[in-house]
């Protein structure tokens, strides 16, 4: 349940369009706040336009076709939400995905794209949207970083890397930005429920032949395995919603008081202390 009233205030959430993105803008809209939305992927980016209207049918939304590695696509992104909206008081920088690969397998052209999409998905969006959040009452930054950033794996060796980088930077913004009271923060994730997972599972499905003796998992069942198998102490993945209403808390003056921080949303995956 919300505990916020949010009337008068704009969210911009970057990859709105699924996801935690998704999860995070629908709980902005619950609490009464303008949305600006954007996505790369047109038909998501209107399904989810219409999908968030017919859920908040008096909600005021944008939704905005936008790639936030494109310099010139942000600029007008940004300039849309200011002609719409007037003002922008919580920004949730949420883009990129894991990429698996080793440091033997990782070519020169992968570090790079790599480290241009967590690093510019959050530069690009900040530098654009910087100037209404200094006019803001109570502006705030939240970054969706990953667990990686503190518990690297040897099979996204670039992801990891890149996480840590984030990570970093979230503490500087936090420092930089201090001043005229805009506050940065990060939740660190593990593993969520997401269409890369959902890719996957088809793949499974795909690859066991019907003539298996092995019997088909359902989805449940297969994330379920998974977890065990990673140890996970709550025994199943995240859900969207789950690292949404942690991205809500840090974005809204429920934390006025945090800045430079993370909220660690794994299900206790986390191996350090």
């Amino acid at each position: 349940m919300i505990q916020i009233d949010l009337t008068g205030h704009v969210a911009v959430v970057t990859g709105g369009s699924s996801g935690i993105g998704f999860a995070t803008a629908r709980l902005f809209l619950q609490a009464g706040a303008s949305v600006a939305i954007c996505g790369r992927d047109a038909e998501r980016l209107e399904a989810a336009e219409a999908a968030l209207k017919k859920q908040f049918p008096d909600a005021q939304l944008l939704a905005a076709r936008c790639d936030v590695l494109d310099a010139d696509q942000v600029t007008r992104f940004a300039a849309r939400v200011t002609a719409r909206f007037g003002r922008v008081d919580m920004l949730v920088n949420n883009a990129g995905q894991g990429r698996v690969s080793t440091f033997a397998d990782t070519t020169d052209d992968a570090w790079r794209d790599e480290l241009e999409l967590k690093y510019f998905s959050i530069i690009r969006p900040t530098r654009a949207f910087l100037p209404m959040l200094k006019e803001a009452p109570s502006p705030a930054i939240v970054c969706v970083n990953s667990l990686l950033a503190l518990q690297p794996e040897p099979h996204m060796v670039a992801t990891s890397s890149a996480r840590a980088g984030v990570l970093s930077l979230v503490k500087s913004l936090a420092t930089e930005l201090a001043p005229p009271r805009i506050r940065v923060n990060s939740i660190l994730i593990g593993i969520v429920e997401s269409g890369q997972w959902k890719r996957r599972y088809q793949n499974y499905l795909n690859e066991l032949a019907t003539d298996s003796p092995e019997p088909r998992q359902s989805w449940e069942q297969w994330t379920a395995e998974l977890a065990r198998k990673k140890n996970i102490p709550l025994g199943r993945f995240g859900v969207p919603e789950e690292a949404a209403q942690a991205l809500f808390y840090l974005a809204t003056p429920l934390s006025s008081y945090t800045t430079g921080s993370h909220i660690d949303v794994s299900g206790g995956f986390a191996r350090h202390v």
